[in-house]
């Protein structure tokens, strides 16, 4: 399989898992797992719902994010959109809910392959010394 195969397959699983948790934030529609989550997990995760920041902004850029993989527009800015969102999901179940850590993991090495997949996108933005374009 060549690897633009392999990055289109890995765009669109990338995509569909944020479109779908996305719209979860918004619907509710997946139950919830039947391994408990640990009280701290919970705790943190009810303050983030409390304030609307999951549903309100969260949720939102998973969407558009993950809409765009899939549509393959904007690759570079939907994974630097997602990145953060990523981070803080491994870290949470690293941290709180060590149990949960699979599916977060497996979207982990989908962004990081990505991300190296397309690096050329990635390069100027990486840059010690940037110089602001000249008027």
């Amino acid at each position: 399989m060549k690897t633009r195969h392999l990055a289109a397959i890995a765009r669109v699983l990338l995509g569909l898992i944020f479109v779908v948790m996305g719209l979860n934030g918004f619907l509710n529609f997946i139950p919830q797992p039947s391994t408990p989550m640990p009280a701290r997990a919970l705790a943190f995760l009810g303050a983030l719902a409390g304030t609307g920041y999951l549903v309100a902004v969260a949720s939102a850029i998973q969407v558009v994010a993950g809409a765009l993989l899939m549509a393959n527009r904007w690759v570079p800015l939907a994974l630097a959109l997602l990145a953060p969102i990523i981070v803080n999901i491994v870290l949470l179940h690293l941290f709180l809910a060590p149990a949960l850590i699979g599916p977060a993991i497996v979207v982990f090495l989908l962004e990081v392959y990505l991300a190296w997949a397309y690096r050329a996108a990635f390069g100027p933005m990486l840059a010690m010394r940037a110089v602001p374009d000249a008027d």
